[in-house]
């Protein structure tokens, strides 16, 4: 982590969106926290670019790459993830430092070797591709030790963004469960990882857990054939974030508290189980890295209750991001979540449109993952109540691109009642990328 100069920042800025009016007696306040940083993101820098000397933040990045033995059927399976790798190793920035790390039920390093990172320049990029091609397919799924070893060697260098990308096509087979939540949990806040599964034979709750945790991103990439366009995208956002570490900070007053706090766009992402406490009433709840981009956030506050025109602050939201001695530094944008009790009904009832509208969000997200779960389970009645929800919440959302995805699950009877019948025979890849990319959302029209 490093000291950030206001030259080298995209600026942040707060805006706070919420109906603020409760009846009598009401305690709760919801409110959308719309988070911007403009100016500073370098997405789609052009390959082997460069920052000017003392320009841009100092980035490392671990690619991880199956190579379980798996990864050989069929044979063209591996050569696409090598093709992929390189197409993402041209992407890098120079002066980037990166490694490369084949996965099995080991980690290994592949380039440079030597526990550390090399930095990226057209020399350090031919040789890293020319070590790709040593890479085969053999042995076991332990990925909680690729990300172990990711730690490591990103921690070995001076940088302020630290990223992972993490390529798997099977389960991880050879540890347990709590093994890759150890691994995760000792990762979470040192870097950023963004998970793949190629094929169809991954387990989607582990790739996407990968991701929730360390603040990346998830997706299924269904034909080996589109990993080099997947890899070399994630690596130029990855080359656009110029900030790292970033958190929301909450302050409350005394005796309000914090009921949740969760990412709504551009995913649905619960934050509040993550909190850090940050001094009296305040607490920290982790972003990770970002670039040229807007988030939005919904916050939920409980407030003591209040008189009949009597109104209070009932959160202060700050953006900090916590330096090496200890200290934070504040990024210099604010907002206030009010709470103002009326009896004026209308005023009182009404719901604030964004508030609504990702409310409805996050429950299309929980209505198809609930749906998929009953329908593996063999519920096939709960399953379509559940996935007919979901139908239902995407129409009315304008969510067209999870509608689409749930029509190649279920027969859509009537979209705006949520009528549907499931399919009776559904493509495994379809299944996995409703189930994947469940929690995409799409921005309320402002």
């Amino acid at each position: 982590m490093a000291n950030f100069s206001k030259s080298s920042v995209p600026q942040f800025s707060v805006d706070v969106y919420q109906n603020e009016y409760l009846p009598e007696g009401g305690r709760e306040v919801n409110a959308i926290v719309t988070v911007t940083a403009t100016g500073g993101g370098t997405v789609g820098t052009a390959v082997g670019a460069s920052y000017a000397p003392g320009q841009g933040p100092a980035a490392g990045v671990a690619i991880m790459v199956d190579c379980s033995g798996s990864m050989d059927y069929p044979p063209t399976k591996m050569r696409n993830a090598r093709d992929a790798t390189a197409a993402a190793i041209d992407t890098l920035r120079d002066g980037t430092h990166f490694a490369v790390i084949g996965g099995t039920h080991v980690a290994k390093e592949v380039y440079p070797g030597g526990g550390r990172l090399a930095v990226a320049d057209r020399t350090s990029r031919e040789q890293a591709k020319q070590a790709l091609r040593r890479l085969s397919a053999g042995g076991g799924t332990a990925i909680g030790t690729w990300l172990r070893l990711a730690d490591r060697l990103l921690s070995s260098a001076d940088v302020t963004i630290r990223h992972g990308i993490l390529l798997t096509d099977g389960r991880n087979e050879h540890e347990s469960p709590e093994d890759l939540r150890a691994a995760l949990d000792s990762c979470a806040g040192r870097f950023t990882c963004d998970a793949r599964g190629v094929g169809t034979d991954w387990e989607v709750k582990e790739v996407t857990g990968i991701a929730s945790a360390l603040l990346g991103t998830a997706d299924i990439v269904a034909d080996p054939t589109a990993l080099a366009a997947d890899f070399t995208q994630m690596m130029e956002t990855a080359m656009g974030k110029e900030v790292a570490d970033v958190a929301l900070r909450l302050w409350t007053p005394v005796g309000t508290t914090i009921r949740f706090v969760k990412q709504v766009a551009p995913t649905v992402e619960q934050l509040t189980d993550r909190r850090t406490e940050a001094g009296p009433r305040a607490g920290d709840y982790p972003t990770g890295s970002w670039g040229d981009e807007s988030r939005d956030y919904h916050v939920c506050v409980e407030v003591p209750t209040a008189g009949l025109g009597q109104e209070m602050l009932a959160a202060r939201v700050s953006l900090v991001v916590p330096q090496p001695d200890g200290s934070v530094q504040n990024l210099g944008a604010q907002g206030l979540i009010r709470a103002v009790w009326t009896d004026d009904m209308v005023a009182s009832t009404s719901i604030n449109p964004q508030v609504a509208h990702y409310t409805g969000q996050a429950e299309l997200a929980q209505a198809i993952q609930q749906g998929l779960d009953l329908r593996k389970a063999g519920d096939m009645d709960g399953a379509t109540a559940k996935l007919g929800r979901a139908v239902q919440l995407a129409s009315a959302s304008g969510n067209a691109d999870t509608a689409k995805l749930l029509a190649k699950v279920v027969d859509v009877v009537d979209a705006t009642t949520g009528t549907v019948r499931l399919k009776a025979k559904v493509e495994e890849a379809d299944e996995m990328t409703l189930e994947t990319r469940s929690t995409k959302t799409v921005r309320v029209k402002k």
